[in-house]
């Protein structure tokens, strides 16, 4: 190096005349920047401090001196700034992950995040690859790491893979356990609504909010209130008056007052609201007629056909509660909103809560909508009547609920659910599932439910397929002549063993846990292994039903090439 160098001075001493000064001002300098370079990321490559995971092995493994990429991307990072400082500010141990939920916003997938673990029988550092990263809401995102293994700490780190591993820090970072938390708020009004985990209630019924406060920490002060409303996982309290008149960041936790009137500490709490979540005093102009709320896990190949479908119905508005899928739901709802459906995303990182999502939604929602809808991607509301007499089928459900707007007394409509099994198939039917599945149970089980949400009770009380209303509010029960909702429950077993790894619902037992076998909520016949019934493409079928089907395939197939609007992969093809 130094040899080049000598023999490049004396070719500028010997073309000085030729070159200006400040050419070679410029050239010695850079020559210098260089080699300074080479040194420190010669030093910062051979350190030891660097360790990364292997995803399946998973053994903890040095990064050698050659593996330039990892830390050149870190490198790249510190200089263009590429992403912001990482500061985790809650951890949640789940039973399968611990959740960290982060004061800054890193985005949805990002690959390059690691979780860094402590402990082990010398003190050791074990990196692992994060499971998945997502925003979270306006100012936070979370992500998600694999539980910490055995005689690390839960108490998990994050940072950039090829990032200097971070040494322990000498306090430990509390980890809420996932049974006992608070876990979201939202706020209503004047009252502040907590989602909370711990309080033991019972399934399906209010209690006493005399047993319950919450307390708002503001980083300044502490307050209190009482507790207003109780119900399951909900808890609605007065929102203090500092905070009505002076909106700002606070955590919200619920305090639990036993019989004799002695209170126990505030559970502990992420429930985060922000200022900017307080609903303006300026009212909505007009609020869409009818909307829908659902939550989901990994339903991106079935989103379209669905949102399409009911809003070609009426439904203005969708609100989609992602219950930590890892398909492209995310890219699917930004296409269909560039396609003008009004459709909003809403992370929902916390498992088996769909009640309290449900809930929080209704809460949302009461400021847009008139009636909200709570139904599942595989459920589709059809009008048989309409089918039967010619009647136009287009704007149908908007048409019903506008017909009890101004009934004062009428707060939720319910319809029936029709129950449709594999139809003979083995494979996924590519025209979508309201086409593909034809065969179907005779008699319906359960119903859905579209509500008014300024008519519930203020505790949020909800069984996932109906409300409770208010006093003095009541529901309209639909006739299956007049409307209907076609359940396309037991498709073909690839789609449906997906329902093995998890339920949603708070009170229904996952499919793998041996209890209530003969419940509704369960597939008769089946044990609790996903293991396919040499029949299984032939059960649930007691009634061909082609109405839907023929109503989809004259309203909305192709006249040239007969494709259907949401056979994207055909089209594209095409």
């Amino acid at each position: 190096m130094m040899l080049e160098y000598e023999h490049g001075k004396k070719r500028k001493v010997r073309n000085r005349q030729h070159q200006p000064k400040a050419h070679f001002l410029s050239l010695r300098y850079l020559t210098i920047c260089l080699c300074c370079f080479f040194v420190l990321l010669f030093f910062f490559l051979s350190s030891d401090r660097i360790s990364v995971r292997s995803d399946s092995l998973r053994p903890s493994l040095r990064v050698p001196a050659l593996s330039v990429l990892s830390s050149m991307d870190s490198i790249q990072r510190s200089f263009h700034g590429r992403f912001p400082p990482l500061r985790v500010e809650d951890r949640v141990q789940f039973p399968d992950h611990v959740l960290l939920i982060l004061s800054t916003r890193v985005g949805r997938g990002v690959k390059e995040l690691v979780c860094v673990y402590h402990g082990g029988r010398k003190e050791e550092t074990l990196v692992l690859k994060s499971i998945s990263s997502d925003e979270f809401d306006e100012f936070r995102s979370v992500v998600r790491c694999p539980n910490a293994p055995l005689n690390y700490s839960s108490s998990v780190d994050l940072q950039f893979n090829g990032d200097l591993v971070k040494k322990k820090m000498s306090d430990e970072k509390k980890v809420h356990d996932w049974a006992k938390v608070g876990y979201e708020a939202v706020i209503d009004g004047d009252t502040v609504v907590v989602f909370v985990k711990g309080l033991t209630r019972r399934p399906h019924k209010e209690s006493d909010p005399s047993y319950y406060k919450c307390q708002f920490e503001t980083g300044v002060e502490v307050l209190v209130t009482q507790a207003l409303a109780a119900a399951q996982e909900v808890v609605r309290c007065v929102l203090p008056e500092s905070l009505k008149l002076n909106p700002e960041m606070f955590r919200v936790s619920v305090i639990h007052i036993d019989p004799r009137g002695r209170s126990t500490p505030a559970l502990p709490s992420v429930a985060r609201v922000y200022g900017s979540e307080k609903k303006s005093e300026v009212k909505v102009k007009k609020k869409h007629e009818l909307c829908v709320c659902t939550m989901l896990w990994n339903q991106a190949p079935f989103l379209r056909e669905w949102i399409m479908y009911h809003s070609w119905l009426g439904v203005e508005r969708w609100f989609i509660y992602d219950n930590n899928s890892d398909d492209d739901i995310q890219e699917e709802i930004e296409l269909l909103n560039s396609e003008n459906y009004n459709v909003s995303r809403h992370v929902w990182p916390w498992i088996k809560t769909q009640e309290a999502g449900f809930s929080h939604c209704a809460v949302r929602a009461k400021d847009e909508c008139n009636w909200v809808g709570f139904f599942d991607v595989d459920e589709f509301y059809y009008f048989p009547t309409h089918r039967s007499q010619g009647l136009p089928s287009k704007n149908a459900l908007s048409s019903l609920v506008s017909n009890y707007t101004s009934w004062g007394l009428v707060g939720e409509i319910r319809t029936e659910c029709h129950s449709y099994g594999p139809s003979g198939l083995t494979t996924v039917p590519s025209q979508g599932v309201t086409v593909g599945y034809t065969c179907r149970q005779a008699n319906p089980e359960r119903h859905k439910s579209i509500i008014r949400p300024e008519m519930l009770t203020s505790s949020l009380l909800n069984e996932v397929h109906h409300f409770q209303m208010r006093e003095g509010v009541g529901h309209m029960s639909l006739v299956e002549s007049v409307a209907v909702v076609n359940h396309y429950k037991y498709q073909v077993w690839d789609t449906f063993k997906a329902k093995f790894q998890r339920r949603v619902a708070t009170y229904v037992v996952d499919w793998q846990e041996n209890q209530n076998q003969g419940s509704k909520d369960r597939a008769p016949g089946l044990g609790t292994e996903a293991i396919e019934p040499v029949d299984w493409n032939r059960r649930f079928c007691e009634v061909w039903d082609t109405g839907l089907k023929d109503l989809v395939l004259s309203n909305f197939a192709d006249q040239v090439t007969g494709y259907l609007p949401w056979q994207r992969q055909q089209l594209q093809q095409d």
